[in-house]
C-alpha cells in the first residue's frame, strides 16, 4: 500500500483499495489530504480493478473538512474551499462513474465531505455506531464532494433536504430505515463483510456489472425509447463476449462460472 498525507492505496487480487489513514484527526480532509484522495483514485483506477473497497482507520469514517484549517483560513476560506474542491470533484465524479462496483466500508460516524465520498459508492456498508450528520448548514456552509447529489438519490430528494438543512444526527438504524447505507454489521465484522462483498464483486463478469451501472445511473434522464435502444446494445456486446458463452455453458453444466476479467471493464458496446 501506497501512502500519503493521512491516504493509503493499493491493488491486490484485482481489488483496489483506498483508506482514509488519519483516524487521531478523524480522517478529515485537509488539503493535503484531498490532494492524497485525488491521487489514491487516479492511481488505483489506472490499474484497472475489478472492484474498489472504501474504507477508513480507527473509530471514524470522515469528518469531513478539517474545520482547524478552515478557522486557520481566516478569510480566505473560500479560496482554500475552491482549491480543495477543484480537483477533488473531477476525482470523486471518476469514481462514482467508473464502470465498476465500488464498496463502502464506513465504519462510524461520517459528515460533511466524508458523506459524498461513501455514499458515491454502489454498496455502502455501515455498523450500529454509523452517524450521518451533514454538519453544513451548522457553520454556514453548504455542501461539497457530491453529499447532496449522493444522499438525495439514496433517500429522495426532499428528505436529503431536511437532513442537510437540520444538520441533525441520523443513526444507523435511519439511515438503513431510508437507504442511506445498505446493511449493519456488527463494529468487529464490518471489515470481513466488506472484504467479501468485494471478492464476490470482482469474481463477476466486470462487463457484465459495468453495463449494469451504464443502465441504472443513467435512468432519471433517460427515456424509455433511448433506454431499450442502449438495453439492446449492451447485450447484444455482452452475448458476444467469453464471459457470456463461459456464463451459458457453466450453466448448463451447473457449476460455477469462471469469468476470466480479461475483457475491458466498460459498460458501452
Amino acid at each position: 500500500m501506497q501512502q500519503s498525507d493521512g491516504v493509503s492505496w493499493g491493488m491486490a487480487d484485482e481489488i483496489g483499495r483506498i483508506v482514509l489513514s488519519r483516524p487521531e484527526r478523524a480522517n478529515s480532509l485537509t488539503l493535503a489530504a484531498s490532494r492524497a484522495l485525488v491521487r489514491a483514485i487516479d492511481d488505483v483506477l489506472a490499474r484497472k480493478p475489478r472492484a474498489v473497497l472504501l474504507a477508513a482507520e480507527g473509530r471514524i469514517f470522515c469528518a469531513g473538512g478539517d474545520i482547524g484549517e478552515f478557522a486557520a483560513a481566516g478569510t480566505a476560506l473560500d479560496a482554500l474551499v475552491d482549491d480543495i474542491l477543484t480537483p477533488l470533484h473531477p476525482a470523486l465524479y471518476r469514481l462514482a462513474t467508473a464502470p465498476l462496483p465500488v464498496v463502502a466500508a464506513v465504519n462510524g460516524p461520517v459528515a460533511g465531505a466524508g458523506i459524498g465520498l461513501a455514499l458515491c459508492a454502489d454498496f455502502v456498508l455501515g455498523t450500529p455506531s454509523t452517524v450521518l450528520r451533514t454538519g453544513y448548514a451548522a457553520i454556514g456552509l453548504s455542501p461539497d464532494a457530491g453529499a447532496s447529489y449522493f444522499l438525495a438519490r439514496r433517500v429522495g430528494a426532499v428528505r436529503a433536504q431536511q437532513w442537510l438543512m437540520l444538520s441533525e444526527a441520523i443513526d444507523a438504524q435511519r439511515c438503513l430505515q431510508h437507504g442511506a447505507i445498505d446493511a449493519l454489521h456488527p463494529e468487529a465484522e464490518l471489515a470481513g463483510a466488506a472484504e467479501a462483498l468485494v471478492a464476490r464483486l470482482a469474481r463477476a463478469a466486470g462487463g457484465s456489472l459495468a453495463a449494469i451501472k451504464t443502465l441504472c445511473s443513467g435512468t432519471p434522464a433517460r427515456g424509455l425509447r433511448e433506454h431499450l435502444a442502449l438495453e439492446q446494445a449492451l447485450l447484444v456486446a455482452r452475448a458476444g463476449s467469453a464471459d457470456a458463452r463461459e456464463g451459458v455453458q457453466a450453466f448448463i453444466e451447473k457449476r460455477t462460472p469462471r469469468f476470466t476479467g480479461g475483457e475491458p471493464a466498460s459498460g458501452m458496446p
